[in-house]
This record gives C-alpha cells, sequence and structure tokens, in this order.
C-alpha cells in the first residue's frame, strides 16, 4: 500500500495545499475525453502562436507545445499556481522549451491583441466568473480568422446524482436546498445553446459543434463519495448546497438512493460535453 500519514484519505481537498497539485494527474480520466475531442478539432500549422486557457498542471497545454515544437510556441494561462507551478516543472523535464505558463483569469488576459493563432480551453470555461468577459478576452487576444476551441460540460452532467439529492432532500424536508442545486448547477453548466450566443456576441463564428458522453462508474456510492477527483472538483459545491448541520443526513439519504438504484451493479455517473470549433471573425 502505498501511503502519507500527513494526507487525509477522505475529506475535502483544499486547492491552496501544493500537495494537491502535486497528487493531480497529468491525464485525469476527467480531461482526457475533453480533450481529445479538442485536440481532434486543432488545425496545427508551423509558427502556431497558441494560448491554453484554465491549463491547470499542464493538459493541453504541453501537449500542444510538442505538436508545435520546434517552430511553434503554446502559453498557459490559470490562476491556481501550484498547478502552474508543476506545469513548468513537467516542461522544464520534458525539455518543451516552447511552453511557458503563467498566472492569470481569462476576464483579464495578459496579452496583446491578436497574440494568439489558436486559443484552447478544454472544460474551463465552465469554471470562469464572468463567461461573457472571459470569450471576449478569448477573441481579442486571437487574431482575426485564428481558430478557438473550447470544450465544456452540459446541464445533464451527473444527472444521476443530483437527482437522487434532490430526492434525497425533497424526502427530509428541505425543498429550499432543491432551488439552491439548481442554481448552482446552472452557474456552472450552461447549455450549448447559451454557449453557443456567448460565441457569437464575442465575435466568434461557429464552425462546427460535435458532442460526446463519458461515464464514471464506482463500485457503490462511497467509493464515488470517496473518489479523491471528486472530493477535489465537485464535493465542495455539493456540500454548499445544504447547511452543515444536515449534511450528514442528506448525504447518508443520497448515498443509499444511489445503491438503491444500482441494485448491486455498481453506480454510475453520465458526463455529457460539447466541443466547439469557432472562427475570429
Amino acid at each position: 500500500m502505498i501511503s502519507d500519514p500527513s494526507i487525509p484519505p477522505t475529506g475535502v481537498c483544499d486547492l491552496d495545499d501544493p500537495r494537491v497539485a502535486e497528487a493531480y494527474e497529468d491525464l485525469p480520466l476527467w480531461s482526457a475525453p475533453f480533450g481529445l475531442a479538442l485536440l481532434e478539432a486543432v488545425r496545427l500549422a508551423p509558427g502556431l502562436r497558441a494560448l491554453d486557457v484554465g491549463c491547470g498542471a499542464g493538459f493541453p497545454l504541453l501537449e500542444l507545445a510538442e505538436r508545435l515544437a520546434p517552430t511553434g510556441r503554446a502559453v498557459g494561462v490559470d490562476p491556481w499556481r501550484h498547478a502552474l507551478a508543476r506545469a513548468a516543472r513537467k516542461a522544464a523535464l520534458r525539455g518543451a522549451s516552447n511552453a511557458w505558463a503563467i498566472a492569470g483569469v481569462a476576464e483579464a488576459l495578459p496579452f496583446g491583441d491578436g497574440t494568439f493563432d489558436l486559443v484552447v480551453s478544454n472544460n474551463g470555461l465552465n469554471n470562469v466568473a464572468d463567461p461573457r468577459g472571459a470569450l471576449g478576452e478569448c477573441a481579442r487576444v486571437l487574431r482575426r480568422g485564428g481558430q478557438l476551441v473550447c470544450t465544456f460540460h452540459l446541464p445533464e452532467t451527473m444527472i444521476e446524482l443530483y437527482g437522487a439529492l434532490a430526492d434525497a432532500l425533497r424526502a427530509l424536508g428541505i425543498p429550499d436546498a432543491v432551488d439552491r442545486m439548481r442554481a448552482h448547477i446552472a452557474s456552472k453548466r450552461r447549455p450549448v445553446e447559451a454557449w453557443t450566443d456567448l460565441l457569437a456576441a464575442a465575435g466568434l463564428r461557429v464552425e462546427r459543434l460535435e458532442r460526446g458522453q463519458l461515464t464514471l462508474r464506482y463500485a457503490d456510492a462511497a467509493a464515488l463519495f470517496g473518489q479523491w477527483f471528486l472530493r477535489v472538483a465537485f464535493i465542495p459545491s455539493w456540500l454548499e448546497v445544504v447547511e452543515a448541520s444536515r449534511r450528514d443526513e442528506v448525504f447518508a439519504e443520497v448515498r443509499a438512493r444511489l445503491d438503491a438504484r444500482a441494485g448491486g451493479r455498481g453506480v454510475a455517473l453520465t458526463v455529457p460535453f460539447a466541443c466547439v470549433d469557432c472562427t475570429r471573425r
């Protein structure tokens, strides 16, 4: 067994803890299906200047840099400094001298107008505070005729979990928390039509839109709630839906409902997503 007693095996993981970035997978299962669709859509050429918005620990930033070497270059921007430090270490180890990762937010990109030929964001725009402003910035730093490719997961993401949570909240007499859950989903996962409207408003013409889906499977609900990635990226927001004094009760009910519906066949969460290929007008 590989273990470090200083790191708790359960509970919410804190992004401000540098150990979280160190443990983060180079290519998480969560990012891979989105990223493969994105990499299939990008048009690469010698000398291309690429920007990865929300590059995290370096995917797809380093993959793009290596595919563009030696004449092209790739820059990543992300507010998560610990992940950026890890991306820099990986770039140095891999010899990706044409890759850089810098701190910043999508709503205020630290680049001049028309700096890039290609802008990508692999499931990063879901998490920005101001999607309209972020897309406006992506368009601003992209040259006219340049390509933007972004992926995002859709409102039906993990519908099985949210359905069990809504049923549990109603059964336990907390219907107002259902409204908070719906507001959380709406703030993080917009429908395709909302994204295409935002892209058009930013001066980006949608050339192609592809849909896909991945399935996350677990032995049971206990395994689901114990998975490290969900504890980093999703469980904190699920907990916020419910007042602290009732969380144990509510999520015990959610686990019971997920297991009952699975009937001993394992719990599955479906994640539909879209990949949009755009041109800067």
